[in-house]
């Protein structure tokens, strides 16, 4: 066997399950040949042993001699050792026929076969098969591997293989393509005459059945109906000289067996005869007054019944037992449908049988006498066609030397009251009945689980169930059972118990039954354990009080938030002019969630006549976020107006939030100043998207200078980029609120600012109206503040 290494795709990553799964494939693939090669190896070698077991010959010459009959008949080694196995070794004999017979009928069959002449197809299927039977090891592999072989060849639908009985009648093997109820229905085949198999085994003959009119009056045909396989075969396996297995196979359609397909079944039987002499059927025991007297009581039995003898080793261990006589269900159970379990190994039959608690059993009973009884078990089985599962219980009793194995079909009733206890136990609950005239009480056993009772203690009556309660339930619990009682009133109450595990909820549902004058004379009910569904309830009632505190909480802090805010960021109306600018800003509070946030703006005149537009962002919601804000707000202002250059202001901007209480807080700000007299406008940002540029109906973002976020970095670098406005410009500053519209990207909410500030517009006061219309969505997840700086055209001055 080869192997080959494993290699990750990359450093670091899974393997390639892909290249795993082919090195896989390709191992199996090697140990299927290997297993095959050993089988083969072992047919060749048991074929060679029976040649010189005949002539005394060396072990080279039988293998040569086999070489130069394989050679000569157009076979193959395989082929020729099959044959040769067939040829040279005993059928099971039955009574008054040889135990040793040895001849060479196969190999004559296979001189008629070469002399009529083989086509190369046959030939080649021949070999296929050949092959294909060393991985055979039943008869039912045999008939499944036939059906295999010859389906797609001649349309074959069913194989059918019997061997000869004691009694002249025919026992039926292995089967494929027919179901396991007519496989039963036909397993044993009494020696009547009219039976096409018995007639070919009789005559060692094929018998071609191709005409269905006339082949009904001639033979009893197996089918139900019988006209479901048109045409049939029946070929006797032919060794030593005589055969004891024939080979049927039916098909569905009609006409008859072409010479080419005679031929072709004549060589299946012929490979057939070696691989069924490897199975080793065990031949029939003979017949005697005392076994056909237990057979027939066997058969009687409307149970599934066996006896068992136990077989030993050398050193007295029970190594397996024979079964003696079965009843026809036994074949069924064991998993073998449609076979004689009489007069073979028990774990001949079920091999996974020592695995079993029966198994156990039986060996349980031989040593000690004491009888058995295991576990219920399912079982599915074909009734009337109909797939059915039926529960079944394996007993085993001693007798003498021998055991009495038996199954007991359990009865509705019996499965019913299994259901019964099923439900109690996954619904946590169980019945209970009290007889008012007789004060009797019962319960079922899961009542005393519940209420924590000694079942050895016998249920409460009734009026004593209160006193399991808990002090404060017992008199509501006691007015219940009064009423019921009483005036037949029925009632669902809950109480509580203690219990060693703590406190239990139950719940108690009862009404009672009346007698002809209407007075209660008996009472039924159930108790259900409701400890978990009540826990649940009370963890949910907790839930939604902690939750409604920690909403009003939260709606008072959005409150006294947007309050600070508005006082923070007082809103113009109508557009302001700074520095000759026209200015326009808008302030949109997010509208999901509770919290206010930290988005704000400046647009102020300094005091050389300067304007300073300032757009900015606090990471963050809540009361915390718009302190930052204002902080971040009049300090920019004032650094600014003192005489501190843009990123100036943004280093000691970056400087204040490292040195905050939260150190984790951050910011985003553009800081832009406009000198009127140049029309210049210089700007820095920190982490901030770019402004937006409208010029003569194109827009185009303004490339960002260096800049890192506030607050991330103790030594951040920013760096101011300029650019001129003509009259006629329009300036967009923003948040990322307006752009950001997840799940789509943020360069798709650019990409739709850019077309929307392009395309038409008007220049009144409300403009910033058609523009946020446009671009927010109907409920917005963020704040969102914009600055719409206009710079007059020429017909404005």
């Amino acid at each position: 066997m080869t192997s080959e290494p494993v290699t990750p795709a990359q450093s670091g990553a899974a393997p390639d399950l892909v290249e795993l799964a082919k090195i896989v494939a390709r191992q199996r693939a090697e140990m299927d040949r290997l297993r095959d090669q050993a089988a083969v190896s072992a047919v060749v070698e048991r074929a060679k042993g029976a040649v010189m077991a005949l002539t005394g010959c060396s072990a080279d010459a039988a293998g040569e001699q086999l070489l130069q009959r394989a050679k000569s008949a157009r076979h193959t080694l395989l082929e020729e050792c099959w044959i040769t196995l067939g040829t040279l070794a005993p059928m099971p004999s039955g009574p008054g026929r040889a135990s040793e017979s040895y001849g060479l009928g196969a190999a004559g069959w296979a001189g008629a076969l070469e002399e009529q002449g083989v086509p190369d197809d046959v030939t080649a299927a021949l070999a296929r098969l050949g092959q294909a039977l060393v991985r055979v090891m039943t008869p039912h592999d045999l008939a499944r591997c036939l059906l295999e072989h010859l389906g797609p060849d001649m349309s074959a639908d069913a194989v059918l293989i019997y061997a000869r009985r004691s009694d002249g009648g025919l026992g039926l093997i292995g089967h494929a393509g027919i179901d396991d109820e007519l496989a039963a229905q036909w397993c044993r085949v009494p020696p009547l005459s009219g039976m096409a198999a018995l007639d070919a085994l009789r005559a060692g003959e094929p018998r071609w059945l191709e005409d269905f009119a006339a082949d009904e009056r001639r033979y009893l045909l197996i089918g139900d109906p019988p006209d479901r396989w048109r045409s049939r075969a029946w070929l006797p396996v032919l060794a030593a000289g005589s055969a004891e297995v024939c080979i049927g196979v039916l098909r569905g359609r009609a006409g008859a067996f072409t010479p080419r397909d005679r031929t072709h079944l004549r060589g299946v039987t012929g490979l057939c005869a070696g691989r069924l002499r490897g199975f080793e059927i065990p031949p029939e025991r003979d017949a005697d007054a005392a076994t056909d007297a237990v057979q027939a009581l066997f058969e009687a039995l409307p149970v599934a019944a066996m006896l068992l003898t136990p077989l030993r080793s050398a050193t007295g261990d029970t190594e397996d037992f024979r079964v003696e006589a079965a009843t026809t269900q036994v074949g069924d159970l064991l998993g073998r449908t449609g076979e004689e379990p009489a007069g073979r190994r028990l774990l001949e039959l079920r091999p996974a049988l020592t695995a079993e608690p029966l198994w156990q059993g039986c060996l349980q009973v031989l040593a000690t006498g004491t009888a058995y009884e295991g576990e219920p078990f399912a079982h599915e089985e074909v009734v009337a066609g109909v797939a059915e599962l039926s529960v079944y219980t394996a007993r085993v009793a001693p007798l003498g030397d021998a055991l009495v194995v038996s199954w007991i079909r359990h009865g509705s009733s019996d499965r019913q009251e299994q259901r019964l206890a099923d439900l109690q136990r996954l619904g946590n609950l169980g019945w209970a009945s009290w007889n008012l005239a007789t004060q009797e009480a019962s319960w079922s056993t899961q009542v005393f689980s519940l209420v924590g009772r000694d079942p050895a203690h016998g249920p409460l009556p009734l009026p004593e169930v209160p006193e399991l309660a808990l002090p404060e339930d017992t008199p509501a619990l006691t007015r219940a059972i009064g009423e019921l009682v009483h005036e037949g009133r029925p009632f669902d109450m809950p109480f509580r118990i203690r219990t060693s595990g703590g406190i239990r909820h139950l719940r108690l549902v009862a009404e009672a039954v009346a007698d002809r004058y209407g007075t209660p004379v008996e009472v039924h009910g159930f108790v259900q354990d409701m400890t978990a569904r009540r826990r649940a309830e009370l963890a949910l009632v907790e839930s939604e009080r902690a939750i409604l505190t920690q909403h009003d909480v939260l709606q008072a802090e959005r409150t006294l938030a947007s309050r600070l805010q508005h006082a923070l960021l007082p809103m113009s109306k109508r557009p302001v002019h700074l520095a000759g600018l026209r200015v326009e800003v808008a302030y949109l509070p997010a509208q999901s969630g509770v919290h206010v946030g930290g988005d704000w703006f400046s647009a102020i005149e300094l005091p050389d006549g300067d304007a300073l537009l300032v757009v900015g962002d606090v990471a963050g919601h809540g009361v915390d976020a718009v302190a930052t804000m204002a902080q971040l707000r009049f300090t920019a202002k004032g650094m600014v107006i003192t005489g501190s250059s843009l990123t100036g202001a943004l280093a000691r901007l970056n400087t204040l939030l490292l040195h905050s209480r939260d150190s984790h807080t951050t910011a985003t700000m553009v800081l832009a100043r406009y000198e009127p007299r140049r029309r210049r406008l210089v700007w820095a940002q920190a982490g901030h998207p770019p402004p937006l540029l409208l010029r003569d109906g194109e827009a185009r973002y303004l490339r960002r200078p260096g800049g890192m976020l506030l607050g991330a970095s103790a030594t951040p670098v920013y760096q101011e980029a300029e650019c001129r406005l003509d009259p006629g410009d329009r300036l967009i500053l923003y948040t990322d609120g307006l752009v950001e519209h997840p799940p789509d990207s943020i360069d798709r909410g650019l990409e739709q600012l850019a077309e929307a500030v392009a395309a038409p517009h008007g220049d009144g006061p409300g403009s910033l109206g058609p523009l946020l219309a446009r671009m927010l969505p109907d409920v917005r997840r963020d704040d969102v503040c914009v600055v719409d700086v206009r710079v007059p055209g020429v017909q404005d001055r």
